[in-house]
């Protein structure tokens, strides 16, 4: 099928599992950032001889492109299976944790996940360090603005796949003044606009909006907003809680307005230039899904040398012009002004700094795990209705 169209596959893909998966896994404990006076000090690092063998790769749907898993088999001679079993941070938890939790990755030498779940697992014990030895074009091309992030600030266990910001997706020809996460609280867009079922997306660009610093913001700041949340939805304000596929009911015309991401924006733009994405006068929620290498990993040497191919900015272009969101590689940029301008100019794609200056790093609750479950089920008791 046409690149397009497999592009918004995926929008129906993601939204399947999200809402019934993250229910569950609240039940079960399953929620919540990082886990906190965790110990880490008997994490092992990942070690690994010569690159060869066999690689196996779990990832987001379509999430690359078309020619990187055959062009790095080729090179190398490294069998890769690549599967798109990353539907929800929750929903993959759930599926791995058990295996996990007794040192085995279930085949998989790279696991690709959000942020704050990356810390979660990575506080339980699930992940290993890198050995930055082993990925030097990493550390030679990975953007500043994602060599420190609060979750990892060193870099010791995570690598970016790709990032995003999540703001507001808009259709300018039926709600242009929409410029603040707050005017989807207007009574005048009642019934026409959604917010995403991801807690960590919706809740910060709320209190954000309201004036509080999502990093500073306490427990009982998350509750107050879930709380506003509530009573928007009960009122029939908020249509509707999402997964990605907020895009099929803007296109419709039956949302004017969502809590969004930046890629899924750029790629519905291309079927309809009314539908945009808004930097939220508050600022944007900046996050990225990262490459993990798992306890228990059967490969970690082909995991590096994957890491590494994938940021030689010529490979790295190309995945990049599939995926439209916010690259992690120096030098990216340069190769598609000369092969597609119109993507190294997005703003979406290759931010600057002045355009994210109100962002923020995507947070999760503050407390210990219980304080974090309990934010977690007062948003899913929202969502759920």
């Amino acid at each position: 099928m046409p690149v397009k169209k497999m592009k918004r596959a995926r929008l129906l893909i993601v939204a399947v599992l999200a809402l019934a998966a993250s229910m569950v896994l609240v039940a079960c404990g399953g929620g919540g950032g990082g886990l906190s006076g965790s110990d880490n000090s008997d994490v092992t690092t990942a070690t690994g001889g010569d690159p060869t063998g066999s690689l196996n790769i779990s990832n987001w749907p379509l999430y690359i492109d078309g020619q990187t898993i055959k062009n790095f088999q080729n090179e190398t001679g490294i069998k890769t299976t690549y599967t798109e079993d990353v539907n929800d941070n929750n929903e993959f938890f759930g599926k791995v944790q058990p295996l996990l939790s007794q040192g085995d990755s279930g085949g998989r030498s790279i696991i690709i996940v959000t942020d704050w779940m990356a810390q979660k697992m990575y506080d339980l014990g699930y992940i290993q360090n890198l050995d930055k030895a082993k990925i030097p074009t990493v550390e030679k091309n990975l953007i500043p603005s994602l060599q420190h992030p609060s979750f990892d600030p060193d870099r010791k266990y995570s690598v970016p796949w790709q990032s995003g910001m999540t703001g507001l997706v808009v259709r300018k020809d039926l709600a242009p003044d929409v410029k603040s996460i707050n005017d989807l609280f207007d009574p005048k867009y009642k019934g026409k606009v959604t917010m995403l079922t991801e807690m960590r997306d919706t809740v910060p660009l709320v209190m954000a909006a309201d004036g509080i610093d999502p990093p500073d913001a306490t427990k009982q700041d998350w509750l107050d907003t879930i709380d506003k949340i509530k009573k928007a939805s009960d009122s029939g304000q908020i249509r509707r809680f999402t997964g990605n596929d907020y895009i099929q009911d803007m296109a419709k015309g039956d949302v004017v307005a969502a809590i969004g991401w930046s890629g899924d924006a750029v790629q519905a733009e291309s079927d309809n230039p009314n539908l945009q994405y808004v930097q939220p006068e508050q600022g944007c929620s900046l996050w990225s899904d990262n490459m993990l290498i798992p306890v228990g990993a059967p490969n970690p040497a082909a995991a590096y040398k994957f890491m590494d191919y994938v940021y030689e900015p010529k490979n790295q272009a190309k995945i990049t012009a599939y995926v439209n969101y916010v690259s992690p590689v120096k030098g990216v940029k340069e190769i598609l002004q000369k092969q597609d301008p119109d993507i190294a100019n997005n703003q979406l794609i290759f931010p600057s700094e002045a355009y994210t200056k109100n962002c923020f790093n995507q947070v999760s609750p503050p407390g210990d795990e219980a304080d974090q479950q309990e934010v977690e089920q007062a948003f899913q008791d929202v969502v759920t209705g």
